[in-house]
């Protein structure tokens, strides 16, 4: 068990079910993801006093469970799947499955307790789906643009041409969108005008930053370059100075 006494659970997250661990209980079980098994891990981790649930973050698959958590009073971290991977390997596990997974990460928040999971804010989640959305929409435009210069001239390049064109269509209402969430929420809002306010940073890479890092004005400078990748860190060794390098990042 946890330092503090919190009982913690592992849950690997997957698209048709849960794997969930109570490492210090060595209490195992599946749970399909559907609203019954939604309540019946509820019931679970209620039985066992299970104070915090762990998941990685799984491409949305880990919102629902999330939700699911904090509507049951159950706190809800959403950690990074690289920390845990890396985590797994310090501690010699080199398998990995559902159920290893799952008890990894138990293991990881029963070390970390004292990490919080951010408080679900609906406006920001919103706001991350639509500006996911836009970036889906840019990736696959970049992608056919690719492919309309080596196409043969005809039918396939008027068919890239009617597509491209949709697509422009379908980002520019999805900018519209992002636009209208800002400006109906002022804390959204104020962040905006400030991160605008650097040179270089414009309205798509601030409504970025405002949907995927809610510590902003919340966290140090240094905590902030870290988290968008940018921070450099050290590569010393006795008197060896190495040259600093960024790495790592939120995904």
């Amino acid at each position: 068990m946890a330092q503090n006494d919190v009982l913690v659970a592992g849950i690997d997250v997957a698209k048709d079910k849960v794997d969930v661990c109570i490492r210090s209980l060595g209490a195992r079980q599946v749970f399909p993801s559907a609203t019954q098994g939604h309540r019946k891990l509820i019931r679970w981790l209620r039985k066992h006093k299970v104070g915090k649930a762990a998941m990685e973050a799984s491409g949305g698959y880990e919102r629902e469970w999330a939700k699911v958590l904090r509507q049951d009073g159950i706190e809800g971290l959403v950690v990074d799947p690289k920390r845990v991977r890396n985590f797994a390997k310090s501690a010699g596990q080199l398998a990995k499955n559902d159920p290893i997974d799952a008890e990894m990460i138990a293991w990881f928040a029963e070390t970390f307790i004292e990490a919080r999971g951010q408080a679900y804010d609906a406006a920001r989640e919103k706001l991350a789906q639509i500006v996911s959305a836009r970036q889906a929409l840019i990736d696959s435009r970049i992608r056919l643009v690719g492919q309309t210069e080596h196409a043969a001239p005809g039918l396939a390049q008027k068919t890239h041409a009617r597509i491209l064109k949709s697509l422009a269509s379908e980002i520019a209402k999805l900018e519209a969108a992002i636009r209208a969430q800002i400006k109906s929420t002022p804390d959204f809002a104020e962040r905006v005008e400030i991160i605008e306010s650097v040179p270089g940073f414009a309205e798509t890479s601030a409504a970025n930053l405002v949907a995927g890092m809610p510590e902003l004005g919340e966290v140090s400078n240094q905590i902030a370059a870290a988290l968008i990748g940018v921070a450099p860190y050290d590569d010393d060794s006795g008197k060896r100075r190495g040259e600093r390098h960024i790495k790592g990042g939120r995904r």
